[in-house]
């Protein structure tokens, strides 16, 4: 599966067409929004349990503001990753950094130093003594943060007030069942679990995993995303505490996903699925929802191109059926025909060209 990136830098080309005869990103996005209502459902509410065209409230909103996240961190990790290269750049040609800038410097002898300055300080000036880099919170730990001691100043979070909201909430959704997941957008195609709620579309699946209030910094939680499973904790001082671990029910594409801390309130797993299939469940063992029961209908924003001229033309091809006029296939062939009709030694010159006396079948035509 390709990377965000790479998905859209093979429309570079027709975008790039577009946004110079509008000349501004305002009227691009009012073009990109308006062929969203023309011509899909992203704009349309389900209006019941057998709608299956559309998104409940909110969804829809969802899915923009995801996309929106998702770049914003890939901008980010760009701009870290362009900052620290100039701070090191500054470092070749300047004289030694000041001592709080060594602290930073991630070998065993100066980690060791700056642990032991922490605890002579005060509990209220540790968080400014160290300062971890943040780069992590917009890509994927491939491997579990070992680096957790040089982050014990940053204060250990409180009790789970968060976690304690969402047993309610997902007792009081369990109640209503699948209906009262399928209007949370949260928990969408998904459910809401006693320390997180999860949500599906047709490629991807979110996971918020609820923190303490007392989580505001990346650096206080740890993320490990792999293949086949995940591991989500919270930092206390020089310990780990798991909020959520496990193994996938199927396999994700850790290149397409990611996290993000929602400070305070959850860490946002965006996991892209490596085959489009319905999850019943995040992790094995854990209780399952009952696929027959969610919104599987594919949505026109996760379709293709290709697969969206076939269905423009099948959408045409049956109002015309109902109008009796030509269908696109019928239309093709006339065109051709109609080249001939007038042509030097047809029978059928200057005569006025007659549809109607040829019968087309549509497998005769190829588009």
């Amino acid at each position: 599966m390709s990377s965000p990136l790479e998905m859209t830098e093979m429309y570079d080309n027709a975008l790039l067409g577009i946004l110079q005869h509008v000349g501004n990103i305002q009227d691009f996005l009012h073009i990109y929004f308006g062929f969203l209502y023309r011509k899909t459902d992203f704009y349309r509410l389900l209006s019941g349990p057998n709608d299956q065209m559309g998104f409940p409230p909110g969804v829809a909103e969802k899915m923009v503001l995801k996309t929106f996240k998702l770049f914003e961190k890939v901008a980010e990790h760009d701009r870290e990753r362009q900052q620290s290269e100039l701070r090191r750049r500054q470092e070749r040609r300047c004289d030694p950094p000041p001592v709080v800038q060594e602290l930073e410097i991630s070998t065993e002898e100066t980690v060791e130093q700056s642990t032991e300055a922490a605890q002579a300080e005060s509990s209220s000036s540790e968080p400014q003594s160290v300062s971890a880099p943040t780069s992590s919170e917009a890509k994927v730990d491939s491997q579990p943060d070992s680096s957790s001691s040089s982050d014990g100043g940053s204060g250990g979070p409180g009790k789970l007030s968060q976690g304690d909201q969402a047993a309610a909430a997902s007792t009081n959704s369990a109640e209503g069942g699948q209906d009262t997941f399928q209007s949370n957008p949260d928990s969408y195609n998904g459910a809401v679990r006693e320390n997180y709620s999860w949500s599906q579309d047709y490629t991807d699946v979110e996971v918020r995993v609820f923190v303490p209030k007392s989580v505001v910094k990346g650096r206080q939680v740890s993320v490990s995303l792999q293949p086949s499973s995940m591991r989500v904790c919270v930092r206390e001082g020089a310990e780990e505490k798991p909020l959520m671990e496990g193994e996938f029910t199927h396999k994700i594409n850790t290149e397409n996903s990611l996290w993000s801390l929602e400070p305070g309130s959850c860490v946002v797993l965006s996991l892209s699925k490596t085959s489009e299939v319905w999850w019943n469940a995040v992790l094995k063992g854990e209780k399952e929802i009952d696929i027959n029961q969610i919104n599987r209908e594919r949505s026109m924003a996760t379709v293709d191109e290709e697969e969206h001229a076939v269905l423009d033309r099948l959408t045409f091809d049956y109002n015309q059926k109902l109008q009796g006029k030509p269908q696109s296939h019928e239309m093709k062939v006339h065109d051709m025909l109609k080249k001939g009709w007038d042509a030097e030694g047809s029978p059928f010159r200057g005569q006025q060209f007659d549809p109607s006396m040829f019968d087309i079948p549509p497998s005769a035509v190829q588009f």
